[in-house]
């Protein structure tokens, strides 16, 4: 909220207040979902390494920590339309693969192991699904709210209060 006082915020009457709480609560949620998705990943890896192909599934699951750490912060500190495209990416990507090996034994696939694992049983693996389907909803819930107020500054005048106090203003 780059230049906005308590008067801009007060001056739109509590829209503009409930919208900067939206759009925190958004990105906090996303960043949130995938740390978790990254904290199952990092406390599982070591168990997994031994399924193996040119990489051991412990070590994409050490990738998958990284990558969904690094956008998580991203999300946090840059709530870009690129930010929450790899926010989408990133959630989306993980549950269609914990999907894919818990029902279909596709076999090791290039460098790729054979992840197959026909069960829910595994601790964490539950919650990383559930945590990888809310950070695809809620970064497309981003995405489409940045979109949103993107369009909405382009019809506002240049230097209304709510241009000059909305958290993406600068965006």
């Amino acid at each position: 909220m780059a230049g906005a006082s308590a008067a801009t915020v007060a001056v739109a009457g509590g829209a503009l207040a409930r919208s900067v709480i939206v759009w925190w609560s958004l990105r906090i949620a996303t960043a949130a979902a995938l740390g978790v998705d990254a904290a199952v990943h990092w406390h599982n890896a070591s168990a997994y390494d031994a399924v193996k192909a040119t990489l051991s599934q412990g070590e994409l699951f050490r990738i998958q920590t990284a990558v969904a750490v690094a956008v998580g912060l991203l999300v946090l500190v840059r709530p870009r339309r690129g930010s929450w495209v790899a926010a989408l990416a990133v959630g989306a990507s993980a549950l269609a693969a914990v999907l894919l090996y818990r029902y279909v034994d596709v076999g090791a696939l290039g460098p790729l192991p054979d992840m197959y694992e026909s069960t829910w049983q595994v601790p964490g693996k539950l919650l990383s699904a559930y945590a990888e389907g809310a950070a695809v909803v809620l970064a497309g819930l981003g995405l489409l709210t940045h979109h949103a107020t993107r369009q909405q500054r382009r019809a506002e005048p240049e230097g209304s209060a709510r241009t000059r106090a909305h958290p993406a203003s600068s965006r």
